[in-house]
């Protein structure tokens, strides 16, 4: 083998071994990483840090539990435990309660918007595609959960930075780097109950 190769061979080795950059996530799906910075979206972390926290509720380990008023969303954990993420929830007028079971859970999920969603955006001049295809710069992010036979779910955000604050259509959303950590965590069939 020429010198020449070797060396390229070696930089790839190096290349490849390099732990990724603080705005990189690796996406299991496509087993790539995923540069945020370089796509011109931002980070993938909440400016709400996710914690572990007590929980003395009634509800059963595996429960998802949605504050809206909080904005906080409570996965319950064994021994009296609950993981605490925070959420960014309904606007005016598009705030729900209720219980829901998590039905399917998607990875990189495409979005399509429902006619309802587009027409209300059409009528204030901006047009929402029919469908966009998964990936960083998709509205439902890196992972979604979707609640029953409804048209919500939790998801995730390329806007970290409206985490705590009420502007979805009803949606639930999470920073990235959270909902991978639920999905991580939580199985289709969850229950997940949303207060007001």
């Amino acid at each position: 083998m020429r010198i020449s190769h070797l060396i390229a061979a070696a930089l790839v080795g190096a290349v490849l071994a390099t732990p990724a950059a603080a705005s990189s996530f690796f996406d299991p799906v496509t087993r790539q990483w995923v540069d945020y910075s370089a796509r011109g979206v931002p980070s993938g972390k909440s400016p709400i840090r996710r914690e572990r926290v007590r929980y003395e509720g009634s509800y059963a380990p595996g429960t998802i539990i949605i504050d809206t008023g909080e904005r906080r969303l409570y996965h319950v954990l064994p021994n009296g435990r609950a993981m605490k993420y925070g959420i960014g929830v309904g606007r005016e007028g598009f705030q729900w309660a209720g219980t829901q079971r998590i039905s399917r859970k998607a990875e990189w999920p495409g979005w399509t918007p429902p006619p309802q969603m587009r027409a209300r955006e059409r009528a204030k001049g901006k047009i929402l595609p029919a469908h966009m295809p998964g990936g960083p710069n998709n509205p439902l992010g890196a992972r979604a959960m979707y609640l029953g036979s409804s048209l919500y779910r939790i998801h995730g955000s390329n806007e970290p930075w409206t985490i705590g604050t009420a502007v979805s259509s009803g949606c639930i959303r999470m920073a990235n780097d959270d909902v991978v950590h639920l999905y991580d965590n939580v199985d289709v069939g969850a229950k997940v109950v949303v207060k007001r």
